[in-house]
């Protein structure tokens, strides 16, 4: 059986050599790339993210990032997103009381967690979607390895999803938030699975089973 091929996409920002060494863990032929034509045509696309949205959103322009997810996702093809790089899939992100457009891909804004200790960094159990496929198997009690001072603490629905709504997996830190969501084509977590050890590499490879 042919492994899939998947591109870390390579935009300035993220851990994306250990995204690399998590995803061969998991038999993926993983590449780290900002190709464009490379970046569309592997069988998975992963975009990882680490510091602030609005350099985050710079840097993936800069690499028409932006395009290759749009374009992807338009022909049903996925795309992962780990970190900041789920958060930038969102309409907007606030930091410092500035509001910087993100890829709209989901309405919602991203904005400071509210919690006695921020950032939010360590272990933390999620409260996995119904019907998730990237939780599948995992026991309920799993932890995995946040960092993050930022989230998303209201999902918004937009008219089309209201009638087929993403799994919208939740996780708590001083108050509820996003801590994973499927959308068709388009998965993405909050934490990082690269760094979550045995349960971080599964949900990846169950990521990789929907290539």
């Amino acid at each position: 059986m042919t492994a899939k091929s998947v591109v870390v996409l390579d935009y300035g920002s993220g851990n994306v050599r250990s995204a690399q060494r998590a995803l061969a863990r998991v038999g993926a032929e993983a590449v780290i790339t900002s190709d464009f034509d490379e970046a569309l045509s592997a069988d998975g696309l992963l975009v990882p993210g680490v510091g602030a949205f609005a350099a985050c959103m710079d840097g993936l322009k800069a690499v028409k990032g932006d395009r290759i997810i749009g374009r992807r996702l338009a022909g049903g093809r996925p795309v992962l997103g780990i970190c900041v790089g789920m958060q930038i899939l969102f309409a907007r992100g606030v930091e410092h009381g500035i509001e910087t457009e993100g890829c709209d891909e989901w309405p919602g804004t991203v904005e400071p967690l509210r919690a006695p200790v921020v950032p939010h960094m360590g272990w933390n159990t999620v409260d996995p979607a119904e019907g998730t496929r990237l939780f599948a198997g995992l026991p309920g009690d799993a932890r995995y390895y946040f960092v993050h001072s930022y989230g998303v603490r209201n999902w918004e629905l937009s008219p089309i999803e209201q009638l087929r709504p993403p799994l919208v997996t939740w996780a708590e830190h001083g108050e509820p938030f996003v801590a994973a969501v499927e959308n068709g084509p388009l998965s993405a977590t909050q934490f990082h699975p690269e760094k979550s050890g045995d349960a971080g590499a599964a949900l990846l490879k169950n990521w990789i089973d929907t290539l």
